[in-house]
């Protein structure tokens, strides 16, 4: 895995103009239901210290070094829903909402296909609001060395793999945990994103490692958790304050 010597004081220590350079871009995929939050609105509506989910996320990307152009995709049945939501918690940060298709894969390339500029783009969940800026820096910064860059962390539990009726322990040091933001150059996710939808595309990185594509791994951050049960709420509460 390349590892990222700019912890201490990252701001001065990466090396911004890689990324100052290029037209940025991110893609914030909301295409969640609330079914295991036991809630009949979809998780990244839900409150977070006051405001939604999904305006955390978006205000991290905002707030970033990177300084990307938002592109939010999103069912339509949720459009002026989101709307409203806007209007009542006066969120004002500029970005594009995109309609959002049946599978991730067509929603990213619904959002992909509105990007005629060549540079680097990231594709993020929605329900990862607690995303810092020395993540989604470092993400940038090595896509913009390498063209497919994805954060990973180490497992911190021991696991275990089904094999027929049984089990067998693995070894944890042999398994990553993949997260986003995932980030390209795009004329690599343009040509990745021609192929037809198959089941094995779980992430953006499946589809660009399909087309032929190698991909770079940075070290990213177990406080950026992916919303997904209610006690995942509480958790980013505690990391956001």
């Amino acid at each position: 895995m390349n590892t990222c010597p700019f912890f201490l004081d990252y701001k001065q220590l990466i090396p911004i103009a890689l990324i100052s350079n290029h037209m940025n871009y991110a893609i914030i995929v909301a295409g969640g239901s609330g079914s295991r939050m036991k809630s009949d609105k979809p998780k990244q509506f839900l409150l977070l210290n006051g405001m939604p989910v999904l305006m955390h996320t978006i205000k991290a990307f905002y707030n970033s070094s990177a300084k990307p152009n938002i592109l939010l995709v999103l069912n339509t049945t949720f459009h002026d829903y989101w709307a409203g939501l806007c209007r009542e918690h006066s969120f004002d940060i500029p970005h594009q909402i995109i309609a959002g298709g049946n599978e991730r894969f067509n929603s990213v390339k619904n959002a992909l296909n509105t990007i005629a500029q060549d540079g680097l783009i990231a594709v993020h969940d929605a329900v990862r609001p607690v995303v810092s800026d020395e993540l989604i820096t470092r993400c940038f910064v090595d896509a913009s060395k390498h063209g497919a860059t994805i954060p990973v962390t180490s497992s911190r539990d021991s696991l275990r793999k089904k094999e027929g009726g049984t089990t067998r322990a693995i070894n944890r040091d042999d398994i990553l945990i993949v997260q986003t933001p995932q980030v390209f150059k795009s004329e690599i996710l343009r040509k990745a994103y021609n192929q037809e939808f198959t089941p094995e595309f779980t992430d953006d990185a499946s589809v660009v490692e399909k087309a032929g594509f190698s991909i770079s791994l940075v070290e990213g951050d177990f406080k950026n958790i992916k919303i997904t049960y209610p006690e995942d709420l509480q958790m980013a509460s505690i990391f956001l304050r």
